[in-house]
């Protein structure tokens, strides 16, 4: 007995039959629709509905929410030690923490410093930055370090070389070393320099923060190049910078000599605003500030020995001041007003 496989037809027409009988129907015209119009993404962005705005509580909730969370890991941080210290008593941890943010209401509101050249301070390695001083009394070096940080790739930070008179002070002292700050002395300069920090100097020194507003941007003496020969000994860059609107905020008119000698001060000053009228004379005018970096000066052309030869130190001194100079009299000419720039 075969066994044979039924086929079961799925229809029951055959194709043949359907082609025969079914009717022929025109294809329907499809219907054309009018195209969409096309938008870009800006304009679907700019019709969508804005987010409700926040409440002023809400923004203040929030702000405040931000710095407990802040202040409480600061804390955390000082009680554990969970920070570092180095041999100059440098302390970035309270730099960035506390005195930084505590300077950028001055620089960026009050003062309005605008940076230029930042290009030219190198991201790595030991470089000396040399800056004309001014101002009566010596803001213009918290404003030099903050410009640096903030506006550097690397956010490096400025170590100054100060006055003795500085580190003196019993609270300003120690927070000046704290902010990494030392001694403006050959020793402490080239050890900075030789461990690839970047170190600042005001070769004027108290002589040009307290010169005379009659005086105003013209450079004093540069002292006997000591920087420029810490700068050869450990093969640094100099960069020269140049500060404009430091010598408006507190306008030296006078200096009460006397006093200042009673004082154990390099100078007493006497400004439109101090000391007649006590307390309030403390606070700097609001002048529009300029601090430029200008093309390095290498000494790698030189040999360590050139540090001890008198002349070539002042060639390089008298090249970097004359750079600071002549950058100064161009952001002067540039400059139309002193407070509003």
């Amino acid at each position: 007995m075969s066994h044979v496989a039924k086929v079961i037809h799925l229809h029951d027409q055959t194709v043949e039959s359907r082609q025969r009988g079914a009717p022929r129907r025109r294809p329907e015209p499809a219907v054309r629709t009018a195209p969409s119009e096309v938008t870009s993404l800006t304009d679907r962005l700019a019709a969508a509905e804005p987010p409700a705005p926040r409440s002023v509580s809400d923004l203040v909730r929030g702000a405040l929410g931000k710095q407990i969370t802040k202040t409480a890991e600061f804390a955390r941080r000082r009680l554990t030690g969970d920070y570092q210290v180095d041999e100059f008593g440098f302390d970035e941890h309270l730099l960035e923490s506390v005195i930084l943010p505590t300077l950028r209401p001055l620089s960026d509101a009050w003062f309005r410093v605008q940076v230029s050249g930042m290009s030219n301070i190198p991201e790595v390695g030991g470089a000396l930055i040399v800056a004309n001083h001014a101002g009566t009394i010596p803001i213009d070096g918290l404003m030099l370090q903050l410009a640096v940080h903030d506006n550097h790739a690397k956010q490096r930070a400025l170590r100054l070389l100060a006055a003795d008179l500085i580190f003196e002070m019993p609270v300003l002292g120690s927070l000046a070393r704290k902010a990494g700050h030392t001694l403006a002395c050959r020793e402490d300069a080239e050890r900075l320099l030789r461990s690839g920090e970047l170190t600042g100097v005001f070769p004027e020194g108290f002589k040009g923060v307290g010169k005379n507003y009659a005086d105003r941007y013209k450079l004093q003496r540069f002292g006997r190049g000591g920087f420029v020969a810490a700068a050869v000994r450990t093969g640094v860059p100099i960069i020269p910078c140049s500060i404009v609107g430091s010598e408006e905020i507190y306008p030296k008119l006078a200096d009460l000599k006397p006093l200042a000698r009673l004082m154990g001060l390099p100078y007493f000053p006497v400004t439109p605003t101090f000391p007649h009228l006590g307390p309030l004379g403390a606070v700097p005018l609001p002048s529009k500030w300029y601090i430029e970096f200008g093309e390095p000066v290498s000494t790698a052309g030189y040999d360590p020995e050139a540090a001890e030869d008198p002349m070539t130190m002042f060639e390089v001194t008298d090249q970097v001041r004359e750079t600071i100079q002549q950058t100064l009299y161009k952001l002067l000419t540039k400059r139309r007003n002193p407070f509003t720039g």
